[in-house]
């Protein structure tokens, strides 16, 4: 079978979709013998990252015009018309006009990945422009589509409330655990700050951590969790109690709104350390009473590092497809705060996640739960959640149920349990 994986971005620059891509489409390869060609558009991030993607090639073409639209004359050509299928994990720029024209003119398959651009919040977000790209050619993309791919269940119920009839392959994101757990068995040793002495974990004069990891966005709900934060501490400090805790948001930048974050702080008086005081303050930072640090991008050895010396994960976020985030915080055997937007039911179920909502007096209440949490506490939570992506969500699996749903859209018979044709 020969799949052509369309993005609109072959790097870091594509958020978490790149993450999760990378790892399913070298799967696809390795474990289920697909020939995948790999395919976006170039960016300041490409050079860096596509060696993410070997041993498959990630073709990467150049751009002109507006980074808005996503144009470039050498995507068509680039698409191989003799392949049998394309996914197309695009959202509202060109390439998902390059899809449909691909779809159109070879009359094979096509699989569309929304990936949460669906939601009701994320529809919302830019809507004149998203109403513009429908009219234009998403609308026309979703529909001619043989299946669509929805995160989880609430995806696809967004699917159909978009009015879309086609059927809908419910395939989750997957996660790659840790290498050392594999011939681990005291599950202490499988996950995160438990693994390994870490350099950032210097002992119990380190404040615990509560770690956001993610872009920094308006959707994410960072406000919130930083006034809940401050609400947390007060009540802390009101009852004298002796447990530290710190914030550390760790990630990319987007719009400037770090900036307001940082502004929000030095209006509540929270103590904050910001990425401008560079790698020795960072690392400083947590052994001072510093409640907020503002961590930039990490990747590769440096997330790992972050995820290892947390104590904790929270993902207070309005709107998500389904985030890797948290399934890297489970697979690190970190306890996880959440709302039900992330569209992780399966943690609340489990009890490897405490459940927030949006609002910063929910949120509030929830970190005081966290707080009051022994060590026994958030280690046994962090079990469960490892557990929980063990059975469900690695990425052997993840490529296993996608193979299964290719060879339908490509020889038809009996849909795969994950296909939902109503």
């Amino acid at each position: 079978m020969h799949s052509i994986c369309l993005l609109e971005s072959v790097s870091r620059a594509d958020g978490g979709i790149f993450e999760a891509e990378c790892a399913l489409q070298r799967e696809l390869f390795s474990g289920q013998g697909i020939q995948v060609d790999v395919v976006g558009l170039e960016d300041r991030f490409t050079a860096q990252d596509v060696a993410r993607w070997l041993p498959l090639k990630a073709h990467a073409v150049k751009t002109t015009g507006p980074s808005a639209l996503g144009y470039s004359a050498d995507l068509l050509p680039a698409l191989d018309p003799k392949a049998d299928l394309l996914y197309a994990a695009t959202l509202w720029k060109y390439p998902s006009w390059a899809a449909l024209h691909w779809a159109e003119q070879t009359g094979k398959p096509m699989m569309v990945a929304p990936h949460g651009s669906l939601d009701p919040w994320a529809l919302s977000n830019a809507a004149w422009k998203k109403r513009v790209a429908a009219l234009l050619f998403k609308n026309r993309q979703l529909h001619k589509a043989a299946c669509l791919r929805a995160l989880c269940q609430s995806e696809a119920e967004a699917f159909r409330a978009y009015g879309l009839t086609n059927p809908i392959a419910i395939i989750p994101n997957g996660v790659a655990l840790p290498r050392e757990e594999q011939e681990m068995g005291d599950w202490r040793s499988k996950i995160g700050r438990h693994t390994q002495p870490s350099t950032l974990d210097v002992g119990r004069s380190t404040p615990r951590t509560l770690l956001f990891l993610g872009r920094i966005h308006p959707k994410k709900g960072l406000p919130n969790l930083i006034r809940a934060f401050k609400k947390a501490l007060d009540a802390r400090r009101a009852t004298h109690d002796a447990t530290a805790w710190q914030l550390v948001i760790a990630g990319w930048d987007q719009g400037g709104h770090e900036a307001e974050l940082i502004k929000l702080c030095g209006e509540l008086g929270l103590s904050f350390q910001s990425r401008e005081s560079k790698d020795e303050g960072r690392e400083s930072a947590r052994v001072s009473d510093t409640s907020v640090v503002f961590w930039g991008p990490a990747f590769k050895e440096e997330k790992d590092e972050l995820l290892r010396s947390a104590d904790a994960f929270i993902l207070p976020s309005f709107s998500e497809g389904l985030p890797m985030s948290v399934l890297e915080a489970w697979a690190y055997g970190l306890p996880v705060m959440m709302t039900p937007e992330c569209n992780l039911p399966e943690g609340f179920v489990s009890d490897a996640a405490i459940r927030i909502e949006t609002d910063a007096p929910s949120i509030a209440h929830g970190l005081d739960t966290l707080f009051s949490m022994t060590d026994a506490d958030l280690h046994a939570m962090g079990a469960r959640g490892y557990e929980l992506v063990k059975q469900r969500f690695t990425w052997k699996k993840v490529a296993a149920q996608m193979s299964s749903v290719y060879n339908w859209m490509l020889g038809g018979g009996t849909p795969p349990e994950c296909i939902r044709k109503h």
